[in-house]
């Protein structure tokens, strides 16, 4: 199926590992221009080695001056914007409402939700301009349950959803569609890191801990992160321009999180 993106100008934050590689490299596929950023300059660079026709800026994206030279740098490489994917996040603290930290609360909101704000705030004006637009914003299954021991992550990853409605509200005389991904547990190293966070808690092994949280999904595997990409570069293509404010789980059916 040929999706009609040739030429789309995509920002994809935290873009040169992970879930964000695996939407950058989607789009490039679909023969769209990506900008990507993120923190791990490494990283930026095998990915560029990797596809070269990537360009990539690197950035905090809780860091608001840096935001601002990320969307100058992209601009100057694009010409413009058609979709922001906003996937920068970090899974934050592990523990007790009363033992997290307050810094470590607040650097998870900073990146995880304000990190969003930062980025669609500058998006939003190029998006006017163009003639298929779009933001993604990456929520998460722990927006929309509660997920014990992981507090910041999750009221986070609801404020994220919260967001995206009231965008799309606010952007659809613009035709500027929002919507949200929620993936459930996606493969790779950092729900690794939270199932070995948890599971130490729990006086428990990390395999049994991670059959616990599948106790609550119907679909017992952990998400790959190219469901989550083809997702994404649907959203973004001509054939979802009649959905927006939704947000859409990819999550073999959670219906809670342990």
């Amino acid at each position: 199926m040929n999706l009609q993106l040739d030429g789309l100008r995509v920002m994809v934050t935290a873009g040169a590992s992970g879930i964000g590689a695996a939407i950058a490299r989607a789009f490039a596929a679909e023969g769209a221009r990506v900008h990507v950023c993120d923190i791990d300059a490494r990283a930026l660079a095998a990915l560029r080695a990797s596809h070269p026709g990537i360009s990539e800026t690197v950035c905090d994206v809780a860091d608001r001056a840096a935001v601002e030279r990320l969307f100058a740098a992209a601009v100057r490489e694009l010409g413009g914007l058609d979709c922001l994917v906003n996937n920068a996040g970090i899974a934050g603290p592990t523990g007790a409402v009363d033992e997290i930290a307050p810094e470590d609360w607040d650097r998870c909101i900073a990146v995880d939700l304000t990190g969003q704000f930062n980025c669609a705030r500058l998006a939003v004006p190029l998006l006017k301009h163009s003639a298929n637009p779009s933001i993604i914003n990456l929520s998460s299954v722990a927006g929309k349950h509660g997920y014990p021991l992981r507090s910041p992550y999750s009221a986070a990853k609801w404020g994220v959803i919260g967001l995206t409605k009231s965008l799309a509200a606010e952007l659809g005389e613009f035709g500027i569609r929002v919507n949200a991904i929620c993936p459930g547990l996606v493969e790779g190293p950092r729900i690794q890191g939270v199932i070995a966070d948890k599971a130490r808690m729990a006086g428990i092994s990390p395999a049994d801990m991670a059959q616990r949280l599948f106790g609550g999904i119907s679909i017992k595997q952990f998400v790959p992160p190219d469901d989550i990409a083809r997702q994404i570069v649907f959203l973004a293509s001509p054939f979802g321009k009649m959905i927006s404010g939704q947000a859409i789980s990819i999550c073999g059916d959670t219906r809670m999180l342990g």
